[in-house]
């Protein structure tokens, strides 16, 4: 299956601090449910145990939402969120 980035989903991959392999990732083998204006969504939870904006988070939880488009998707936009957020003792 083929996954394509609309414009604004690459711009927003920057900001939330996901890749394009996790947007794949997440449209191949995410759980899929209905979404607005006939959109198509996809959830996916990545293990992380990284740091985002200064917090330590154990989880990435990657949330596209796409359109099929001929035999593919078209991921239109993307939220991510981290779960499991852990004090920073510097």
């Amino acid at each position: 299956m083929s996954v394509r980035l609309h414009p604004h989903a690459q711009a927003r991959m920057a900001e939330r601090g996901t890749t394009e392999a996790e947007v794949t990732a997440t449209v191949e083998q995410g759980e899929r449910f209905p979404a607005k204006f006939g959109r198509t969504g996809f959830r996916r939870n990545f293990p992380f145990a990284g740091t985002w904006r200064g917090r330590t988070y154990a989880t990435k939880q990657v949330e596209v939402y796409a359109v099929q488009e001929g035999g593919g998707w078209l991921a239109i936009t993307l939220i991510v969120r981290y779960i499991g957020a852990t004090e920073n003792r510097s």
